[in-house]
């Protein structure tokens, strides 16, 4: 006689078909709990870790000094929170800026005075950037402390250096966006300091004002480098920063 099978075995069954299926173990990665045999244990929790795109951003284990405030200060995230909050005022403050020396200053002003928050925004902007420059110099100056450029980081440490330069580079060029006098020194001093660099220092200083002397060319140069270039070289730098700090063991500590 025939044993009947009940719709709960039926659907159970119907499931384990589906997650053995390649389309089934194509999405879902060893160690997740939606494959087939999945069971408990610290060898699948490391793989759900490890296989995971967002859940990767966490290292599998964390050492205990590591997630006390008193170690790292928190530098890495303020950082990253910074470069965050200047990616989403700068967007806000792009929809009321045009790149030209005749229009430059008045938007500044219109911004400031007739746009609502304006100020604000521009103020937030300001002073992120000033914060930014300093939490990811105390942020190098933390690792160096504790030794963390040591061997296996001596590569993330070298792109930290690169960071910093970058960071610097990204504060410079927005200084000359409100085309002031302050801008139009700052942007003098700077060009002529490359202009002197040995064997491509003319070119250098011609590429960054776009003529031999100072114009609209310079400041839609140092635009598209503030708002694309260089934020767009910080991304990529920042992304293989944090998978450096995962795959070399997490935040270093005293041994």
């Amino acid at each position: 006689m025939a044993t009947r099978i009940s719709p709960a075995e039926r659907m159970t069954e119907a499931m384990d078909k589906m997650k053995g299926g390649a389309l089934w173990t194509s999405i879902f990665r060893p160690g997740s709990i939606f494959r087939k045999g999945y069971t408990d244990s610290p060898r699948n929790r490391s793989y759900v870790i490890m296989n995971s795109v967002l859940y990767h951003l966490h290292p599998v284990k964390v050492k205990r000094h590591a997630v006390k405030v008193s170690y790292t200060l928190c530098l890495g995230g303020l950082s990253f929170f910074l470069f965050i909050m200047l990616t989403v005022t700068g967007i806000f403050l792009m929809f009321f800026y045009r790149p030209t020396s005749a229009a430059a200053w008045n938007d500044i002003q219109t911004l400031q005075t007739s746009v609502a928050f304006g100020l604000l925004v521009r103020n937030m902007h300001r002073w992120a950037a000033h914060l930014m420059v300093i939490s990811v110099f105390l942020h190098m100056s933390r690792v160096f402390y504790h030794g963390a450029y040591k061997a296996p980081r001596e590569f993330n440490w070298v792109i930290g250096v690169v960071l910093l330069l970058l960071t610097l580079m990204l504060s410079f060029t927005g200084y000359l966006l409100p085309w002031d006098q302050l801008a139009l020194w700052a942007v003098t001093v700077g060009t002529n300091m490359m202009g002197y660099s040995p064997v491509l220092g003319d070119q250098v200083r011609f590429a960054l004002l776009g003529s031999v002397e100072i114009g609209t060319e310079t400041l839609l140069r140092w635009y598209v480098l503030h708002v694309l270039m260089l934020p767009f070289v910080i991304v990529i730098f920042m992304a293989i920063h944090f998978w450096r700090v995962r795959k070399d063991g997490g935040i270093s500590g005293p041994l």
